[in-house]
């Protein structure tokens, strides 16, 4: 059986969510809060670490399966939307800055 749990529009490039994402997939669950715990990029561990804790949670909710054989089967980061926002720059013209944010998706299986 699979559990799943989304976060949308998280203010974080998706290609730094997509390198922990990398490092994540395939994990046991323990494993990869653990992981999380201790990783040096704090903002971007704590999306995941609530992520995984609310699709282990929607696991639990269900009873039937040990919430501790379970692993990170699919783990999916996409672009949401980009706020765009412009600085000045010489003779009156303008520079963009692209704000870019990310959706993530995962999945969890059991063993």
């Amino acid at each position: 059986m699979e559990f799943s749990a989304k976060v949308s529009s998280v203010r974080i490039t998706p290609r730094k969510m997509g390198l922990m994402a990398d490092e994540l997939r395939g994990l046991n669950i323990n494993e990869a809060l653990a992981y999380l715990k201790f990783s040096s990029r704090k903002r971007t561990a704590g999306i995941f670490h609530g992520l995984l804790k609310s699709a282990a949670a929607n696991a639990a909710q269900k009873g039937t399966v040990d919430v501790d054989t379970l692993f990170v089967k699919t783990l999916l980061v996409g672009q949401s939307t980009i706020l765009k926002r412009f600085r000045p720059r010489a003779k009156g013209s303008a520079f963009r800055i692209n704000k870019r944010t990310s959706n993530v998706t995962v999945t969890l299986a059991e063993r």
